[in-house]
């Protein structure tokens, strides 16, 4: 099973919007949409009148910056971090506040002729294209840096486990797609059950621990973004 057969897959009823070849999910353009237009906004609110001693929304934007600066540094090293912080960046940012979108906003008070609003990331076309990205990310940085000798990793340290490594670059893609999409389904799909059976004090412990975890997976997954990249490097 590849990305291509992934994308392919789907869960539940959506809002389908087709040309001659091509059918995509709208609702989930629809919150991609909407993230990405949120995170330009806080970015350029926050950025706009820079002073040499942050206040309101330059706080969030200097501490996120730091913050990724560090995961950057982290896995990808000293001397080569800086020019792969705007991707760990941008990864580890669309991802959070798609996750505690579909945690905190009533993402389903707003009628579809099909299919509902939700996270972008409870849907596999958008994580599948997230793992796909990076993949290309981390080809791309050790091909730029070592050039066709990058290729040796596969033989290395013996040539009789070039199947395997083969393989690890599929399962890389495969395996921070299918976690990042089932823990936000599940998530969602737990919470939204309790709130149908048990609508007052219950789900909110569990909407708690969603946020939580949700922050977690955007963590992990750009931690293994740069992980990947440093490797390849």
């Amino acid at each position: 099973m590849n990305l291509a057969t992934i994308a392919s897959l789907s869960v539940g009823q959506h809002l389908y919007w087709r040309t001659e070849s091509v059918a995509v999910h709208g609702e989930t353009l629809l919150t991609s949409w909407f993230i990405l237009g949120l995170l330009g906004i806080v970015s350029i609110a926050g950025n706009s009148n820079l002073k040499s001693i942050p206040e309101g929304l330059q706080n969030v934007t200097e501490f996120s910056l730091e913050f990724i600066r560090d995961i950057a540094k982290t896995q990808i090293g000293e001397e080569e971090h800086k020019e792969w912080v705007p991707f760990i960046g941008t990864i580890f940012l669309f991802i959070f506040v798609s996750n505690w979108s579909g945690a905190l906003l009533p993402w389903r008070v707003i009628e579809l002729p099909n299919g509902e609003l939700g996270a972008p990331t409870n849907d596999i076309n958008t994580t599948a294209a997230l793992a796909l990205l990076t993949s290309i990310a981390y080809f791309y940085a050790g091909i730029a840096k070592k050039g066709i000798s990058y290729f040796k990793r596969y033989v290395e340290p013996a040539p009789f486990l070039l199947p395997i490594n083969v393989l690890e670059d599929f399962t890389k893609p495969l395996s921070l797609c299918f976690r990042l999409f089932g823990n936000i389904l599940a998530d969602e799909l737990v919470v939204g059950v309790l709130l149908l059976l048990v609508p007052l004090l219950v789900p909110v412990p569990l909407m708690l621990l969603g946020l939580f975890t949700s922050a977690i997976q955007a963590l992990v997954f750009a931690t293994l973004a740069g992980a990947y990249i440093g490797e390849s490097l």
